[in-house]
């Protein structure tokens, strides 16, 4: 339970989950005409991030800074520790942030392994803005937000604290265990008709992709990371093409889950390219993860990723390996929650 990739709207308490958030839907999102405002976003409790980025996007705003604002929501959280301030820490007890942002023109930054900063999408933001490169890192990362203005701040609540100093008692890394121990717990909850606690309805990394009236495309990725990763790990999320991939004549997309997977396959990139050859963002997305599954054989059943895609025509799909990856619709002043379909179920 104490795995920052909180699987927990997977396999046995999937459903259980699902169906605690108001207006989850079991079939895929509407499709929505081309131009359009829409957002959309991973995991269901990120409906008040969508709502923050709809605000922007109904007044007429660029998709990119629709985005942007979102994510700094559950950045902001302390109360989740997936994302930012809260997030649970590496193996040293050190709250390392990625994050990284591309727009409709095809520029973008990133930034990894940030630390002291609650807002990385902000400083990912600048790279892209003020600086020739696209990626930044650690130190150095941290003294480009320094430059411009951003303060040091500690991230690590005492809630994360605690929960890696329980993580030290064990010491032992791996990303899976916290499912199959979860999967018990829920188990036992269940033979004995106790409802589950809402501290187990923590998410993932927030992905987040809009198109705006003018009909641009602009993506936003966040994340503190696997719980308790080598200090210096880095995934998915602040990579351009793996995590995240927005193209202004095609689509964009995202990605939440084990980040070494999405890596591998480059997954936003070829979601987004496979749109472009004609296929709907759900049959794009599912093209990704017969390419995770495939690679994985057998171990598949035992990983999770979601994807979430947005064409240029306003059309929203998501897949995932596992049952229960739910993503977050914002059409029309309406949010609504959606479980994508799966290669498992």
């Amino acid at each position: 339970m104490l795995n920052r990739r909180k699987f927990i709207l997977t396999s046995l308490g999937a459903s259980v989950a699902a169906s605690l958030f108001r207006g989850v839907a079991k079939a895929s999102a509407p499709q929505t005409s081309a131009g359009k405002p829409v957002v959309v976003s991973t995991w269901a409790p990120n409906v008040k991030a969508n709502r923050a980025a709809w605000e922007v996007l109904s007044s007429g705003g660029r998709a990119l800074d629709a985005v942007v604002k979102g994510v700094q929501i559950p950045e902001a959280d302390p109360e989740d520790n997936s994302v930012g301030y809260g997030g649970l820490p590496d193996r040293d007890g050190r709250v390392t942030l990625d994050s990284c942002v591309m727009d409709e023109f095809g520029q973008c930054g990133s930034v990894m392994a940030l630390e002291h900063i609650m807002h990385p999408v902000l400083v990912a933001k600048l790279v892209m803005e003020k600086t020739p490169h696209v990626q930044l890192v650690g130190e150095g990362a941290l003294r480009f937000a320094l430059e411009n203005g951003f303060q040091k701040q500690n991230l690590l609540t005492p809630e994360s604290e605690k929960a890696w100093k329980e993580w030290l008692k064990r010491s032992q890394y791996d990303p899976m265990r916290s499912v199959h121990e979860l999967e018990e717990k829920i188990k036992k909850l269940q033979l004995n008709n106790i409802p589950w606690p809402s501290a187990y309805l923590n998410h993932d990394t927030i992905g987040m992709i809009a198109l705006d009236r003018k009909g641009n495309l602009g993506g936003a990725c966040t994340t503190s990371g696997m719980a308790f990763k080598m200090h210096g790990r880095v995934g998915d999320s602040p990579i351009i093409g793996a995590g995240l991939y927005v193209d202004n004549e095609a689509g964009a997309a995202t990605a939440t889950g084990i980040g070494e997977e999405v890596v591998k396959i480059c997954g936003a990139h070829t979601i987004t390219e496979a749109m472009r050859r004609g296929l709907s963002p759900e049959a794009a997305c599912k093209e990704a993860i017969r390419r995770i599954v495939k690679n994985n054989g057998e171990k598949a059943k035992n990983i999770q990723v979601g994807f979430i895609a947005l064409n240029k025509k306003g059309q929203v799909g998501a897949f995932a390996v596992r049952k229960g990856f739910t993503y977050c619709v914002t059409l029309n002043h309406q949010t609504k929650v959606y479980e994508a379909k799966s290669w498992f179920v």
